[in-house]
């Protein structure tokens, strides 16, 4: 319905793109405990979605003490993702 305001919680799929975008940042690429991604995105509920999504589709490495970090392929399918979206 047209005057149906829009959700302001956003979609899982945009939710997970921006932890896989914090993971995979360049100037930050490292292992990030769960603690520090909650706190960058600020919604335990959705973090520890995306971060199961993520985990599922093998975009992200979890280890046993908590952290988690981009596999290889995520990092290079993020750096043609930018190079396309530059062209």
């Amino acid at each position: 319905m047209p005057d149906e305001q829009p959700s302001r919680m956003p979609r899982a799929e945009s939710i997970e793109w921006i932890v896989l975008d914090l993971l995979v940042d360049a100037d930050a690429q490292r292992p990030w405990s769960l603690e520090e991604v909650i706190r960058e995105i600020g919604s335990p509920l959705a973090v520890t979605d995306a971060l199961g999504g993520l985990h599922a589709a093998g975009l992200i490495h979890r280890t046993n003490d908590g952290f988690v970090f981009a596999t290889r392929a995520a990092v290079r399918y993020h750096e043609i993702a930018e190079v396309a979206a530059h062209e």
